[in-house]
């Protein structure tokens, strides 16, 4: 092959860069990532399950990235303001979304502009799992199962409140689920996440909530709160006397509450690949499974492809069960 002469010089820089003389002459895109911390937006405070988890995977995952995973708390409207907060985020591989798919799937539904679309302004990265929901009440109460919940609620005549993790969370629909179905009414006292609504569950001030097991189980366990039901197919292997609602006679109310991470639009495809590499080796892990399955979570791997169905699916199932539900921002 002949090759002008005026290449020559080219040709040898190149054949120096590939045997490590120089700088590789088609350097990986992002192969330096990362070089400063990356911050994981949270829709939710500290201390609730969201943030138990996010915190839970966070650490290992900065260890296998060699910088820090810093979680910020963005709680407030359902998960909006985290997930417009992210969504402004420098693709840079710097911001991502530890998001609540579940609750700002419903959020999505139920606010008039929502400020972003996880569809649409985000690259999913992997799902990490699910956190069940059950109804807990304050002790005081005079009801220990589903049956006698229901009939001291109705003879309340609406006069109570109940609690929930904000408005068009997972914990506002499915109260709003539930007092439908039993035919009753009440006063619904939104609250910016778990942290913030149990401490006045637990002095009296609200009757009843829709919870996650992580963030309730401490105050279970010490006699601050009553669980009624588990709002999942099965029971938790945390608790197992607590019957679902479907075993207590509320058939067809299971929730599966996913978690996620995604990162801002226009990430790079070797970023992302790299962090869902990274957490699927977290996930996987048999020891790590087992520490968050003692606090009520259930690790499940689920990769970008996968995550991208799931995500569009979960929006297409809480848009119709908002809209048949009629359920209103209070």
């Amino acid at each position: 092959m002949n090759i002008p002469k005026q290449f020559y010089g080219h040709l040898l820089t190149a054949l120096l860069f590939s045997i490590g003389l120089g700088t590789p002459a088609f350097a990986a895109p992002d192969a330096d990532w990362p070089k400063k911390p990356i911050i994981a937006i949270l829709p939710f405070p500290a201390g609730g399950s969201t943030d138990v988890f996010a915190r839970s995977i966070g650490v290992p995952l900065g260890e296998a990235l060699g910088q820090p995973v810093v979680i910020d708390n963005k709680p407030g409207a359902g998960g909006m303001i985290a997930l417009g907060a992210a969504a402004k985020a420098s693709p840079d591989g710097y911001t991502l979304l530890f998001s609540a798919l579940t609750n700002q799937s419903i959020s999505y539904s139920l606010f008039k502009n929502p400020p972003a679309d996880l569809t649409k302004d985000f690259v999913p990265v992997a799902l990490v799992g699910s956190i069940p929901h059950l109804i807990v009440v304050n002790p005081s109460v005079p009801a220990k199962n589903l049956p006698e919940l229901i009939a001291f609620i109705k003879s309340k005549k609406g006069d109570f409140n109940y609690a929930s993790q904000g408005n068009g969370s997972l914990s506002h629909l499915e109260s709003t689920l539930f007092m439908q179905r039993i035919g009753a009414s009440g006063t619904h006292i939104p609250y910016k996440g778990s942290a913030f609504a149990l401490p006045d569950l637990i002095a009296g001030n609200t009757l009843m909530m829709f919870d996650s097991v992580t963030a309730s189980l401490p105050h279970i366990q010490s006699g601050k709160l009553r669980p009624i039901a588990i709002a999942a197919p099965e029971r938790s292997p945390l608790m197992p006397n607590v019957p679902t609602l479907g075993q207590d006679g509320m058939k067809q109310f299971d929730v599966e509450n996913l978690y996620a991470i995604y990162a801002p639009k226009g990430t790079s495809p070797a970023i992302t690949a790299r962090l869902e590499r990274e957490i699927r080796k977290i996930l996987t892990n048999p020891d790590f499974k087992t520490r968050l399955a003692n606090q009520g979570i259930h690790p499940q791997f689920a990769n970008s492809e996968q995550l991208s169905i799931i995500t569009q699916s979960e929006q297409d199932k809480w848009a119709k069960i908002v809209k048949a539900a009629n359920v209103k921002i209070d």
